[in-house]
Formats: C-alpha cells, sequence, structure tokens
C-alpha cells in the first residue's frame, strides 16, 4: 500500500513539495467511519500510484494541520496541489463512489 502517514515534520516536504496532486484523509482512530474509509482510501492508492499521492492525517496527533485545512468533521479527504487545496469531500463512500469522487477532483485539478 502506498499510504504516508503525516505528521508536522513530512507535512511541508510530503504534501507542499509534491510533484503529484496529494489525497488527505484526516482521520482519527475513536472515528468509526474513519475506521471503515482506512482499507478503501488504502485500496484505491495502489490503483492510482504514479497519478496521486495518498497520505493520512489523525487529527488528534496534528491538530494544527486539521485546524490549517478547517477539518469540521471526519473522515475528510481534501485533494491539494502544490499544497492548495482543490476539493473536498466529507463522509464514508464506499469503493465505487470513493473512486468517482476522485476521478471528479482530478478532472477539477486538469482544468
Amino acid at each position: 500500500m502506498a499510504v504516508t502517514h503525516i505528521n508536522n515534520d513530512n507535512f511541508k516536504k510530503e504534501v507542499n513539495e509534491s510533484d503529484l496532486p496529494v489525497l488527505i484523509d484526516f482521520w482519527a482512530s475513536w472515528c468509526g467511519p474513519c475506521k471503515m474509509m482506512g482499507p478503501v482510501f488504502e485500496e484505491l492508492s495502489d490503483e492510482y500510484k504514479g497519478k496521486i499521492k495518498f497520505v493520512k492525517i489523525d487529527t488528534d496527533s496534528t491538530p494544527e494541520l486539521s485546524a490549517q485545512f478547517s477539518i469540521q468533521g471526519i473522515p475528510c479527504l481534501v485533494m491539494t496541489k502544490k499544497g492548495k487545496e482543490v476539493a473536498r469531500t466529507v463522509g464514508f463512500l464506499p469503493r465505487p463512489a470513493l473512486k468517482k469522487k476522485i476521478d471528479d477532483m482530478l478532472g477539477q485539478i486538469s482544468k
């Protein structure tokens, strides 16, 4: 699986300086929908390898990053390009719906 766990130390390098668009999964260990989203997120990371960088941010461990993105509910997926938010979705999505959402997000980037 090609998912990188992000913290304050590696955020700039892994997200802001990434050549690829980055899909950030804001999650927490106590969140039921986050636990359901995790395996789907990891599975799709393999499918989009070389097109999107998949990363996870634990909202409890890095509240300042959650605040930076104004995260109000989790799971929250935020697509960035060069560190700037281009799209987001909140809540659990089953695999087909998440794949469609990611494709839509990629379409927004290429406009």
